[in-house]
């Protein structure tokens, strides 16, 4: 069938940009007829297997992007993974959509769309269609709807389990002690199957609808056989007559399943409201009101109101609502909820504060810098929500072993019926319809569904209170397999602030004389050694000389010329005979050395020292204890970076590495087999950040580098290295664990069940009981991961 469609470009400067897109894409197969219309930014083309994710990634290789939507849409109504991954299957295969991952435990969908070819509305219609309710995001107080359309559905559930419970406590009882009439027993038993059972035949029929089977498929058919069944023995008994069949109640089997069923949805839907108990005490951060300035006075409005640019006025005891720098005023702000300090920072005109901080005792006015989703809170809460949405690779096999699940324990329940019903002991119908029931019903993938994306939310949450972000459910299983951790130094096992200690003058020059050269100089480098000469230089009052012809070394140092002389200030490739003397006994000391040299004649040493963070021999060692390698990486001399390698007891080290060189050390440690976690400060080290296993960002919650690494530390604090290391490793063998008893629960419970110790020991089991196991099978996975709440660090 062919189809034509649009699809809109940005970042094409002139036509020969079109054209070249339009060439590109004749290249694709399926596509018939293409054509990019420049002034409307758009592409149509026409054809009959068109692959809009390849066209995409198309245009994006060729240097423009395709301006797509990204939005969570909450769903209200999912009984189970099974219904999670209908809904999936159904969006996939919808025109537009490039991403559509749903996820069962936020009862979420995340989609990734193209606006030009489907909308929101068509999304909403066929989720809809499926039989679920999907609310609208752009409603007000959107956050207050989910909680209550959330809260709406426990108390559907809650009433439901009350009623069932009321009437089969007397079922049960007049089944098997007090023998009532089985009249009497049709009339108590059947609110249980139609009110009780509403919500599976809801979800079932629904699935019917589109050829599909899910997990209220099976609790619908075995509890309706026992039922119907029972009706048919209750008002035609006759029907049986002339057969070896006597008329059996089952009214027991059928309550007692879907109350125990109920219960164990009431149970659940609780524990997993409790999994995002972190994400929503990072929410209740951000203020909803801010003081801002409106002509001459000051009006309480929303914070979502306030704008780039709005004067703020924090009265003490208020929450900042923005990032943003102090303009007048000066107070105590408790920094904690970023930093993890617990001592209050002073801070006043011209000091940068940040949303959710908490002003203690000054009045502050505030320029608004960064608000909404800008903010470093806003992104630190988008990053934990990102993460807990997305699926680990064993997730993905789970959700492949799911998806031929249900059809699969449909055909065993089946072949089960038959087998007892032809080859069983009399009455076989009797054998045969308890194996059929018990089967279908202890089959349940629920708890194999729930497994993995409960300890994902509850781990990834639990490790955003620590001020560990974990980017994705990925990283996980990639840190179950590291063996060697490598340190940055600079700024990650020290304090990254080197202060100016030594000025060593040579040939007759004086140290003031060295230090205006070298102030001129560094002024045209961002480096921070240079930065701090320069601090130093405006500290003193220093006149700067005029140099021409000034440029930076990468890497080394700068050049500039000044009454015809060169003048140089870095690192020496090799120290002069004559003063190896004087650099050896100040790199004995852990200095670093910063050479300034006249036409290639050294006039003068620098030294400057950089403290080890206190907590750095402790986390090395607590690495090594744990049994990893542990290595460092530094721009430091061999001298100097043997000296602190021995300080700290690092396994190996690596000096005189420039910052471009770093990626090229971690490739010679993966090439040797090792899988590799790199911490470093986020910035100058993303690319080896990004080229390690695991890249560990060391942030300092006030300018965290999201974007460097797969783990964010927010706090400039080591431990968080030992936190994100035992945590992530912690809910990943929750996960593994919640994945073998799901499945040693279905692969010992459905042979079970199936009667497979009837031939041996003369036990078959009663379906009541294959219907409280299910139950409490998913309730035990919960909870197992609920455990990870109170995960506390060994540091």
């Amino acid at each position: 069938m062919v189809r034509r469609l649009e699809i809109p470009i940005s970042g094409m400067n002139c036509i020969s940009c079109a054209l070249n897109i339009e060439k590109a894409l004749r290249d694709i197969e399926g596509i018939k007829e293409v054509k990019v219309n420049f002034p409307l930014e758009k592409v149509e083309f026409e054809g009959d297997n068109i692959d809009i994710p390849k066209i995409k990634e198309k245009i994006e290789s060729l240097g423009y992007s395709v301006p797509t939507i990204r939005i969570n849409l909450p769903i209200i109504g999912m009984s189970c993974v099974s219904c999670a991954r209908r809904i999936e299957d159904a969006i996939k295969n919808l025109d537009g959509i490039l991403k559509g991952e749903v996820n069962f435990i936020k009862e979420e969908i995340y989609l990734e769309y193209i606006p030009s070819i489907i909308s929101v509305k068509t999304i909403q219609k066929v989720i809809k269609d499926l039989g679920y309710e999907v609310l609208d995001p752009k409603k007000e107080n959107f956050e207050n709807e989910i909680e209550l359309q959330k809260r709406r559905d426990l108390i559907d559930i809650k009433r439901r389990l009350f009623i069932s419970l009321i009437f089969t406590i007397p079922v049960f009882l007049g089944s098997i002690f007090l023998k009532f009439s089985p009249l009497i027993l049709f009339f108590l038993a059947t609110p249980v199957q139609f009110y009780g059972g509403y919500r599976f035949y809801k979800s079932a029929i629904s699935a019917l609808k589109y050829k599909l089977a899910n997990m209220d498929t099976l609790v619908s058919l075995g509890t309706t056989s026992a039922y119907l069944y029972s009706v048919l023995a209750t008002f035609y008994p006759s029907f049986f007559t002339g057969t070896n069949i006597s008329p059996e109640l089952y009214y027991d089997t059928s309550t007692v399943i879907i109350t125990f069923v109920l219960l164990g949805r009431y149970l659940e839907n609780k524990a997993k409201n409790k999994t995002f108990q972190a994400i929503k005490k990072l929410i209740s951060l951000k203020p909803e009101t801010a003081i801002v300035k409106r002509g001459e006075n000051f009006e309480e409005i929303l914070t979502e109101e306030v704008i780039k640019g709005d004067l703020i006025l924090v009265k003490p005891s208020m929450r900042i609502p923005v990032d943003g720098e102090i303009i007048e005023g000066f107070s105590s702000i408790d920094e904690s909820m970023l930093t993890g300090e617990s001592v209050p920072k002073e801070k006043g005109r011209g000091d940068r504060v940040f949303a959710g901080t908490i002003n203690l005792n000054g009045v502050l006015k505030i320029k608004a810098e960064k608000v909404g989703s800008d903010t470093v809170l806003s992104r630190i809460i988008n990053l934990v929500e990102k993460a807990q949405s997305t699926k680990a690779p064993i997730q993905r096999l789970v959700d492949k072993i799911a998806n031929i699940f249900v059809p699969t324990v449909l055909s065993l329940s089946l072949i089960t019926f038959l087998l007892w019903y032809f080859f069983g002991p009399q009455p076989s119908y009797k054998y045969a319809l308890i194996t059929f029931v018990s089967v279908l019903v202890i089959a349940c993938p629920c708890a194999l569904g729930l497994a993995t994306p409960t300890a994902l939310v509850v781990g990834i949450g639990r490790s955003a209170q620590l001020g560990v972000l974990i980017k994705g459910a990925e990283i996980l299983e990639k840190i179950d397999k590291v063996d060697t951790v490598i340190f940055d130094k600079t700024g990650t096992l020290t304090e990254g602030s080197l202060k100016l200690s030594d000025i060593i003058p040579l040939n007759n020059y004086k140290k003031k004389e060295i230090l205006e050269i070298a102030y001129s100089l560094e002024k045209f480098s961002e480096h921070p050694i240079a930065k701090r000469i320069v601090e130093e230089g405006e500290r003193l009052n220093l006149e700067s000389i005029s140099l021409e012809n000034v440029r930076e070394i990468p890497g080394f140092g700068v050049e500039g010329i000044f009454n015809e002389k060169k003048f140089f200030i870095g690192k020496l490739e090799s120290i002069p005979p004559n003063l190896r003397n004087i650099t050896n006994s100040l790199l004995k000391e852990s200095k670093t050395l910063i050479f300034l040299l006249e036409d290639e004649k050294t006039i003068g040493i620098l030294s400057f020292q950089d403290k080890l963070k206190e907590e750095s021999k402790t986390v090395i060692k607590k690495l090594k204890d744990m049994g990893y390698k542990v290595g460092m990486i530094t721009g430091d001399n061999k001298s100097t970076a043997k000296i602190i390698a021995e300080e700290l007891s690092v396994d190996f080290y690596f000096s005189e590495v420039l910052p471009e060189d770093k990626l090229e050390k971690i490739k010679e440690l993966q090439k040797k087999g090792k899988k590799v976690a790199m911490v470093g400060d986020g910035i100058n080290d993303a690319p080896a950040l990004s080229q390690a296993d695991i890249g560990i960002a060391v942030g300092s919650g006030t300018d965290i580098a999201i974007e460097a690494g797969d783990i964010v530390l927010t706090r400039n604090d080591l431990r968080g290295v030992i936190r994100a290391l035992e945590l992530s490793k912690r809910t990943f063998n929750t996960i593994k664990w919640n994945l073998f008893w799901a499945f040693i629960y279905n692969i010992i419970g459905i042979p079970i069940s199936a009667g497979i110790l009837y031939p041996f020991f003369r036990i078959l089991l009663n379906p009541m009981i294959a219907g409280i196991s299910m139950a409490l099978s998913s309730v035990f996975v919960v909870s197992n991961s609920l455990r990870l709440r109170r995960f506390n660090p060994s540091i």
